[in-house]
């Protein structure tokens, strides 16, 4: 999957899941802030990945994610790592 691609899926779930406008979704935006997250919402947001990408998330790998840009480049490791195995 390309870069481009993967960024264009994440926002439109993003923003259709969390109800926010596409336009305050860019890549130095921080990704609590804009999409409101409380802990409930974290899980709603592992799920979605999940369903979306058809990986397993850890709570643990979402410690280092601040910006949207960290949040690209975690899920664009982990389906670049799943399509290699």
């Amino acid at each position: 999957m390309k870069y481009e691609e993967v960024i264009g899926k994440i926002n439109g779930f993003l923003s259709e899941e969390f109800e926010v406008d596409a336009e305050k979704i860019t890549p130095g935006a921080n990704l609590r802030q804009v999409l409101e997250l409380d802990s409930l919402d974290y899980i709603d947001l592992v799920v979605v990945i999940e369903n979306n990408f058809a990986f397993k998330v850890k709570p643990e790998d979402f410690v280092g994610i601040i910006t949207f840009q960290n949040f690209y480049d975690y899920i664009i490791s982990r389906v670049n790592t799943k399509e290699l195995v």
